[in-house]
């Protein structure tokens, strides 16, 4: 049974893809944040901001999915420390570490200011909406490099919206169900011929801005569509008065300085 690494354990996608995988892999699990781990997962803390920890963390992986960081548009220092600097902390930590594979969860943001009325795939010049989409951006620059320079195994997945059923009529167009998001996970971590693939981590949406062929090609099958939901869904859309954000695939990413963070201390509390 294969050993795999997911940083950013605590978060929404990291707590779904943990128990979408219990049995399939030896899950070791790791956030800054404290959690108590599922039977059968551990849990080791650590900052990922400081080489050391995540030289610890890598060791004796097989594989690793890098989830942790700073998840929305904020402010350039949190996204610097958490999603450039820490970003480069694991991808050099696992290859010090001899770990090959890597998956790492880029995001929509990174093409966020293609249009709506646009269908794009993997190959897109890159165009992101926000400091936060620039930081994905130099994700897939750095696996690109060490995928070429130091013959690593990466597998970029530009996620949509991770959630047991869309939100909103943006969410219509990019959802991704948790078992959906399982499989392609499964898929970066088990197919024999990755070097470096870049893929759209989305349900089968009738409503999609994304041509997800390269995803097809490496045997992805997702099992779940956004328009079941649909008609509830739009029958709550209220306009945003936004129509830069209407009219892009990032949403308000496109316009905000800042999106509320979900993983920050609730106002009053210590974190």
């Amino acid at each position: 049974m294969k050993t795999v690494l997911i940083t950013g354990a605590t978060g929404d996608v990291g707590t779904h893809l943990s128990r979408e995988l219990a049995g399939k892999y030896r899950l070791r699990l790791s956030d800054k944040r404290p959690l108590k781990p599922p039977k059968g997962q551990m849990f080791v803390r650590a900052d990922i901001t400081k080489m050391a920890d995540a030289l610890r963390i890598t060791k004796g992986a097989d594989a690793v999915v890098h989830l942790g960081g700073y998840s929305v548009e904020g402010p350039w220092e949190a996204i610097l420390q958490a999603n450039i600097i820490g970003c480069y902390h694991v991808f050099e930590a696992a290859r010090r570490n001899g770990v090959k594979r890597i998956l790492f969860p880029t995001s929509n943001h990174a093409v966020g200011f293609y249009r709506r009325d646009q269908t794009i795939d993997h190959r897109v010049y890159p165009k992101p909406d926000s400091r936060y989409g620039v930081s994905k951006v130099f994700g897939e620059a750095l696996g690109s490099l060490y995928a070429d320079k130091y013959g690593m195994e990466v597998f970029m997945i530009r996620i949509g919206n991770v959630n047991p059923k869309p939100i909103d009529k943006r969410r219509l167009s990019l959802w991704f169900s948790p078992r959906d998001l399982a499989q392609l996970v499964s898929i970066g971590i088990d197919h024999p011929d990755i070097k470096f693939e870049i893929v759209y981590g989305i349900s089968a949406n009738k409503r999609a801005w994304y041509d997800n062929s390269n995803a097809h090609r490496l045997g992805y099958r997702p099992q779940d569509d956004s328009e079941i939901y649909a008609e509830e869904v739009l029958a709550r859309e209220k306009p945003s008065g936004d129509p830069i954000a209407e009219t892009h695939q990032g949403g308000i990413f496109c316009t905000a300085e800042e999106v509320p963070n979900p993983a920050a201390p609730k106002k009053g509390k210590r974190k």
